[in-house]
């Protein structure tokens, strides 16, 4: 939604088609990454992250609203909890999450920084050029986190060739996740969806079927955005 002043919560509804309650909570997301600003008289314009991603020159059109149907419909088909992020300088800023639909999940990631190399997301970013590789030795931050920059150059290659990426209790002890690239005309890798479950329910056979999952929701995401010529996210 293209706009030179801040746009109320009503206006993002009607321009959206979403719910209110939707839209509401599609903002609440962005305000706590940093990519919306809500302010004094209620309007909301964007944040400062989403100011530093705009001047890359990448028009995204709404992507947490576009995506929020894909994520509800992956969580639907996997029962997983599934994730929306795009790149930053910081790390990885999660737009948008839809909880499991299991008691344990994969917690909530919304709000946090995460380093690339200790994520699927991060991974899918890596690879297809949409951030850099560390470099040095990286963070230990799970059990299994990949540490060796030589090691993650070839975990990159293996993305690229497989089109998704994955994670065993690299973030954090008992968590796995699966990720496929988001992207926008040109081919360029803007974003990443993914899934996060906790091992216990999950196993590496199980990969292969949620990496078809989240590929075929990630490409629908594609295609819709690429639909959207030229749209504008919240005010770029």
């Amino acid at each position: 939604m293209e706009s030179d002043d801040s746009v109320s919560l009503t206006s993002m509804v009607e321009g959206t088609l979403l719910t209110k309650t939707t839209t509401a909570r599609v903002l609440r997301a962005l305000e706590r990454n940093g990519l919306a600003h809500r302010g004094m008289a209620g309007g909301y314009r964007p944040g400062p992250v989403l100011i530093q991603y705009a001047q890359r020159g990448t028009s995204t059109g709404d992507l947490a609203s576009i995506a929020w149907p894909h994520l509800e419909r992956l969580g639907a088909e996997t029962g997983e909890t599934t994730n929306i992020g795009i790149p930053t300088p910081a790390g990885i800023a999660r737009i948008a999450q839809i909880d499991s639909q299991h008691p344990l999940g994969a917690g909530n990631w919304v709000g946090h920084r995460i380093p690339l190399h200790a994520s699927a997301m991060g991974k899918i970013f890596m690879a297809f050029g949409a951030a850099q590789p560390p470099h040095g030795r990286l963070e230990q931050m799970g059990p299994s986190t990949i540490t060796d920059v030589p090691q993650l150059l070839q975990t990159l290659e293996q993305v690229r060739r497989r089109g998704y990426a994955t994670t065993w209790e690299e973030l954090d002890a008992n968590l796995c996740s699966v990720a496929a690239p988001i992207r926008i005309v040109g081919d360029r890798v803007i974003a990443a969806l993914s899934i996060s479950a906790p091992t216990v329910r999950t196993s590496t056979r199980r990969f292969d079927q949620l990496g078809r999952f989240v590929q075929a929701e990630a490409a629908a995401i594609t295609k819709a955005l690429r639909g959207r010529t030229a749209q504008p996210f919240l005010g770029e």
